[in-house]
């Protein structure tokens, strides 16, 4: 129960739902229409017709670009993707120790080392031109030190990144060392930009917390990060198949969501802590699987159907769908990225989000510090003698 500076209580509901904290002119989701938007635009509209430097664009400078101003944004962004020599020499040390982990663990250290190489310095010291020029640079260098992580875990020499092509385009190129068939660039380039934001998520109300305390871009990001790892955040899409893969077959459906559903487990891929209403995103990237077609594809969609039978069954009131993660995991299957990269890319699209959201709450002097509900023993008890 937290409380006023006069020390009234105030009633919050748990994990601070629906609790509004502060203003934002980044975007917004409504969970009960099934509707989300990057400023005044639809988030699903712009991933259908953008490209992600112009929604990034939008981020970052308020307003969509025109032709000149993409062509310059373009260019300044590509520019700023190569690594600091420090750090790409740190690279091969940092993925050996993540190997267990995982490129998104080696990510929070290669970024805090770039921030630091970069000698990006506390926010509440810049100005608004510097911060959003650390975070241009700390955005655009995400999917290098990400791809780059990943191909040395794999015994693999990193892959410079190219100018000439887009930011999608690139990070598949970066990955795979292949220049990608053009309609795979562009599945991926809308999710990219389906993720760049999504309201006050835990990340992003990580990044700001950090941000009000007037830390440096890159302390923030880590935050965030940290974050996003978690399995019931960023950490989904791979488990969502996984749960394709342990039924297997279609005939084992039935029987295997009967089972867990019964048991009360939760069911990788649906239900979303906002949306009360199938998820927008879920429905983009459903038609971009099915544009793709094959058994994985028809397969998920049968699990999907029959999951959402059998919770309405079985769990009588209470409304769920597949969220953003079950088709999305499919879609980067069939793009070709490994497993162990789907949170990953999820980061390399959010980066944008977080950082725009940083820089608007770097406008702000007020440090954010709620308070908390003591429930232990009654105090003050003596200290009893050692």
């Amino acid at each position: 129960m937290p409380t006023t500076e006069q020390n009234a209580p105030i009633d919050v509901p748990r994990g601070l739902k629906g609790v509004i904290v502060t203003d934002t002119s980044i975007g917004d989701v409504r969970g009960l229409q099934g509707f989300y938007h990057y400023r005044e635009y639809s988030a699903v509209e712009l991933a259908e017709s953008r490209g992600f430097e112009d929604v990034w664009h939008l981020m970052f400078h308020g307003a969509l670009p025109d032709a000149a101003e993409r062509a310059a944004f373009t260019a300044r962004t590509a520019a700023l993707r190569h690594l600091p020599a420090d750090v790409a020499d740190a690279l091969p040390a940092i993925a050996r120790a993540s190997a267990l982990s995982g490129p998104l663990a080696g990510l929070r250290t290669a970024l805090s080392l770039t921030g630091a190489s970069a000698g990006f310095r506390p926010l509440y010291d810049l100005t608004p031109d510097r911060r959003r020029a650390d975070a241009l640079a700390a955005c655009a260098v995400v999917p290098t030190l990400l791809t780059a992580l990943h191909r040395l875990a794999q015994g693999l020499e990193p892959v410079e990144p190219r100018h000439d092509l887009p930011y999608a385009a690139n990070y598949l190129y970066m990955l795979t060392g292949e220049e990608p068939e053009p309609v795979r660039a562009r599945a991926v380039e809308r999710y990219l930009i389906s993720t760049v934001d999504h309201g006050f998520n835990a990340s992003t109300f990580t990044a700001r917390v950090i941000a009000s305390t007037g830390a440096d871009l890159a302390a923030c990001l880590v935050g965030a990060i940290g974050a996003l790892s978690g399995p019931l955040h960023g950490g989904a899409p791979s488990r969502a198949l996984d749960t394709l893969d342990a039924i297997g077959t279609p005939d084992r459906i039935d029987g295997w969501l009967r089972e867990h559903i019964g048991a009360g487990e939760r069911i990788m891929g649906f239900g979303h802590p906002v949306y009360r209403t199938e998820d927008p995103r879920s429905r983009m990237l459903k038609g971009i699987a099915q544009s793709f077609g094959g058994d994985l594809v028809d397969f998920a969609v049968r699990v999907e159907e029959r999951a959402e039978a059998l919770l309405a069954e079985l769990k009588p009131g209470r409304e769920l769908h597949i969220n953003v993660e079950f088709f999305a995991g499919v879609v980067m299957e069939l793009c070709g990225l490994p497993r162990e990269m789907f949170t990953p890319t999820f980061a390399a699209a959010r980066v944008v989000g977080w950082s725009a959201n940083i820089l608007e709450q770097a406008e702000d002097s007020k440090i954010i510090r709620p308070s908390a509900r003591y429930v232990g023993p009654p105090p003050p008890v003596p200290v009893p003698a050692a």
